[in-house]
């Protein structure tokens, strides 16, 4: 029996060629079922079916132009995402300065408020208070009672020194008593008849012998006006030495 050209002991290997025309075949009768299969509109189903069947094939320059539009454009995304965060930013930071300067304003006012209140009502203390001292001073003043002093030389040298002293005028005791001794002996009607003075009508009177233009040149405020009064004559004497010697203590004579 002859044996079977096509037996698989006889076929040979398809070679390259052979192998894409095969799949050429095998492309074409698939395009023909898909005609058959769909009326009408042929044309542009095939050329779908084509389109889909066999994708869209790009060069490497293409590509590489592709991926740097895409990557430009998500680089310029990424900057106006940027710059609308530090815009925000920006804002919240400035509205929270502005809030924190007007609290920062509001409690620097509050505080020179509390300030000034404060010192006014010092003031006001120290007003009331030293009205109020001052007040109570009058009151012990008036209350307390005037010292008296004896009514003779020793009380009227020491109401003298008393005056002397809350005028200023200098003097002492022993330097007030030796000189009243000296020129009227204590005695406070004592009046020169026989001097200079006297001669040219201003005699001497008094505990401390003053004429009269000088007790009336240093007469001393709270006292007497009249010469022979002995607080007003010696007071009045005193303050005529202060000015002129520096005080009674340094006369020791005719003055």
């Amino acid at each position: 029996m002859p044996k079977n050209p096509f037996t698989r002991g006889h076929s040979r290997a398809l070679t390259k060629r052979h192998k894409i025309a095969v799949a050429g075949v095998a492309t074409l009768g698939a395009a023909a079922v898909v005609l058959s299969a769909v009326p009408g509109n042929a044309e542009t189903t095939t050329s779908e079916a084509a389109s889909y069947s066999a994708p869209v094939k790009y060069r490497s320059e293409e590509l590489k132009g592709l991926q740097a539009d895409v990557k430009e454009q998500l680089a310029a995304k990424a900057l106006q995402s940027k710059a609308a965060e530090a815009k925000a930013k920006a804002q919240a930071e400035a509205k929270a300065k502005a809030a924190a300067a007007k609290k920062k304003a509001a409690a620097a006012k509050k505080k020179a408020a509390a300030a000034a209140a404060a010192k006014k009502a010092a003031q006001a203390r120290k007003a009331k208070e030293a009205a109020s001292r001052a007040a109570q001073r009058a009151k012990l003043k008036a209350a307390a009672p005037k010292k008296s002093y004896a009514n003779n030389l020793d009380g009227w040298i020491k109401e003298s020194l008393a005056i002397m002293k809350a005028k200023g005028i200098p003097g002492s005791y022993n330097g007030l008593y030796r000189n009243i001794m000296r020129e009227s002996s204590g005695n406070p009607n004592a009046i020169n008849n026989w001097d200079i003075n006297a001669i040219n009508g201003i005699p001497s009177k008094g505990l401390l012998q003053v004429i009269p233009p000088t007790f009336q040149a240093y007469h001393v405020a709270g006292t007497s006006w009249n010469i022979y009064d002995p607080v007003a004559n010696i007071t009045a004497a005193a303050n005529y030495a202060a000015d002129r010697y520096g005080s009674m203590d340094n006369v020791n004579g005719a003055y």
